[in-house]
């Protein structure tokens, strides 16, 4: 009896931890593209949806249609058990057999089924080569990026593809076109897949990226631009007008000579000798009339 108890009180116990485990949130950040990225990058909490007693990624996706698809997930999500698991029936409204593809952190789910935990990145996406099957998934190295306007971004781009072996690998993308909010840029990629940008806008902008002769999975990368802070221009303190001052008149300066002893003027020093000649005549004048 009593280890029947203690049975029970640990199914208890455990039923408890795991729904405590659920309760906390799971925030995950969902991707999807139809040909084009219709919703990009976008926060989504996680729960329970389907009872399983795990947070998969049919969870993230049922619950990311719930939260931005119009109708919800009932209009737009749909997935059933399938031969090889869990299966996607629909995505994003569109009804297309089994062309799906979907990622965790930019590798390659193995099913629906799979489980994802809090900062995980998931991808969904609808094949538009139902043919061929050659819809690449390809992704930026940075999911984010803060510029300042007129700054460049760099970025480089990987392809998922499979080696000789069919094990997935992922390698640089080259001759990728950059487009900037669906419009074409002038930056391309290189050999290594990178590339340097300036996006010539301000605010938000979706970075992604075509080539010609490949169907690409819409690689995303949000580059929030800042205004360029303006400069103003320091202002002077007011100075207080500088009074003129008044000069005295000043006289007429005597010249002097080199070494520094006054020097009379010519017509001076002739006006004496005139002065005392005319005297001197005076004084004969007199003279001469008094012994006469």
């Amino acid at each position: 009896m009593k280890k029947f108890l203690m049975v029970v009180l640990s199914c208890v116990m455990l039923a408890l931890m795991s729904g405590v485990a659920l309760a906390d949130d799971t925030e995950v950040t969902v991707s999807v593209a139809n040909g084009d990225a219709v919703l990009v990058q976008k926060p989504v909490t996680v729960t329970d949806t389907d009872g399983d007693g795990a947070l998969t990624i049919a969870d993230a996706l049922y619950c990311a249609h719930e939260a931005y698809f119009t109708g919800g997930a009932a209009a737009g999500f749909a997935c059933s058990m399938g031969t090889y698991g869990l299966q996607l029936d629909k995505l994003w409204g569109v009804d297309n057999g089994t062309g799906y593809g979907y990622y965790v952190n930019n590798a390659a789910a193995m099913g629906l089924g799979d489980p994802v935990k809090s900062g995980d990145f998931i991808y969904a996406f609808v094949y538009t080569d139902t043919v061929g099957w050659s819809d690449t998934y390809c992704f930026f190295d940075k999911n984010e990026i803060t510029v300042k306007e007129g700054e460049t971004i760099t970025l480089t781009l990987m392809a998922a593809g499979y080696d000789e072996n069919w094990a997935p690998i992922t390698k640089p993308l080259a001759g990728a076109v950059i487009t900037a909010n669906g419009v074409k840029t002038p930056f391309v990629t290189d050999e290594n897949g990178t590339v340097s940008a300036a996006i010539p806008l301000t605010g938000s902008a979706v970075v992604s990226a075509v080539k010609d002769g490949v169907v690409l999975v819409p690689p995303t990368c949000i580059v929030t631009i800042e205004a360029k802070e303006e400069v103003k221009p320091t202002e002077e303190p007011t100075k207080e007008p500088t009074p003129t001052p008044t000069t005295a008149p000043t006289a007429t300066p005597v010249p002097e000579t080199k070494d520094g002893k006054t020097q009379f003027p010519l017509w001076a020093i002739i006006a004496i000798i005139a002065c005392f000649v005319v005297v001197c005549g005076a004084v004969v004048f007199i003279l001469t009339k008094k012994k006469d």
